[in-house]
């Protein structure tokens, strides 16, 4: 059985879901409306926004007059309430552990955040290990950081597969090593010319299946 690259933002833990519930909550505590969430879904990027530019930006069209570091402090900690591992994800990667998958998380940010997230879930139960960028000095979809995931574990990087839902960080990173790969659509097109997925699916938990499916 493989090793297994696992993205961990809107694959194994449900980041955009988190910071949607936050968002709801965050512009009734300052009067603004509701119809505002998609304005502020939009400009976060699914994260991919800076947290200080973001906090720029609430600031700007709100008129608020709290501090940007007060505003990046509840950016980074307000939408960790509400996330939560799926406890089917954890069957999920349980099942594919006994199996013989070894799934090793690997992503981008900020070391002590990431490392939160995956302690504070119960993720870290789940997986064998895991690599964050900030810490491995090298970000997806730089081959080297899954090169630096497979080391940790003691595995060699051919026949891993990658599974993730960004385009360029996840699925890029692994044409890029040649490896195959699972996309997690999220209801959106594959519109990428230069490579494709090896699978697409709806969910973290159909790409365990698939992998399972194709190593058997």
């Amino acid at each position: 059985m493989p090793l297994v690259l696992i993205a961990l933002d809107d694959t194994l833990l449900d980041r955009s879901g988190a910071f949607r519930l936050w968002a709801k909550g965050f512009l009734d505590e300052i009067g603004a409306a509701q119809d505002d969430l998609d304005w502020l879904l939009s400009v976060d990027a699914d994260g991919l926004t800076s947290r200080w530019d973001l906090a720029d930006l609430i600031r700007d069209r709100y008129q608020l007059a709290v501090p940007s570091i007060d505003l990046v402090e509840e950016l980074h900690e307000g939408p960790l309430a509400f996330e939560k591992l799926d406890p089917m994800v954890g069957c999920a990667l349980q099942i594919a552990g006994d199996a013989g998958l070894v799934p090793v998380v690997v992503t981008n940010g900020q070391a002590d955040i990431q490392d939160s997230r995956i302690r504070r879930t119960g993720l870290d139960r789940y997986v064998a290990d895991w690599v964050i960028s900030e810490r491995a000095g090298v970000s997806k979809p730089n081959p080297r950081i899954f090169a630096l995931a497979a080391q940790r574990v003691r595995m060699r990087l051919g026949g891993a597969w990658v599974v993730g839902d960004s385009p360029e960080a996840d699925i890029g990173g692994a044409a890029a090593m040649g490896l195959p790969s699972v996309w997690l659509h999220r209801g959106r097109e594959w519109v990428d010319n230069r490579f494709a997925p090896t699978k697409v699916v709806g969910n973290v938990i159909q790409g365990i299946s698939a992998i399972m499916a194709a190593a058997r």
